[in-house]
């Protein structure tokens, strides 16, 4: 006992460690998962049907957005009509760098769609992957 209370420091910097070592696998289940990559995301898109939901401002949709993406500001998901009916089908939802998406995925899980992802890194990891982009007039 006297070992554990002298050496007290060692046995708090082996916890963290193997926190840390741990955090990847605990991040994934809780929430993380919620994140998808690109490759991820377009086999959705191919195979499972999923929707791009673009949740930047409208000036910044305007500017450039992923190909096909339904534009519904973070503030307005709680009204729009442009979500999809069908809320078992997979939506990836996508902004400039990844950040606003993982709050709107937050948000349309309690709106009842479970199958919800952000897009990991945004339409910036979009564009990184060459993947198609377009502007709005």
């Amino acid at each position: 006992m006297t070992f554990f209370i002298d050496n007290w420091f060692l046995f708090l910097a082996a916890a963290v460690s193997g926190g840390l070592l741990l955090w990847p696998l605990i991040d994934k289940r809780a929430g993380g998962a919620g994140k998808v990559s690109t490759n991820d995301a377009v086999n959705l898109i191919n195979r499972e049907k999923a929707v791009l939901i673009d949740v930047s401002e409208p000036a910044e949709y305007a500017a450039g957005h992923a190909l096909g993406a339904k534009s519904v500001p973070l503030g307005q998901l709680h009204t729009s009509n442009a979500l999809p009916k069908n809320k078992a089908l997979p939506l990836v939802v996508v902004c400039a760098t990844g950040a606003r998406a993982g709050r709107a995925v937050g948000t349309l899980k309690t709106l009842g769609f479970e199958n919800a992802r952000a897009l990991a890194g945004g339409l910036e990891a979009w564009r990184a992957a060459n993947l198609p982009v377009e502007k709005t007039a």
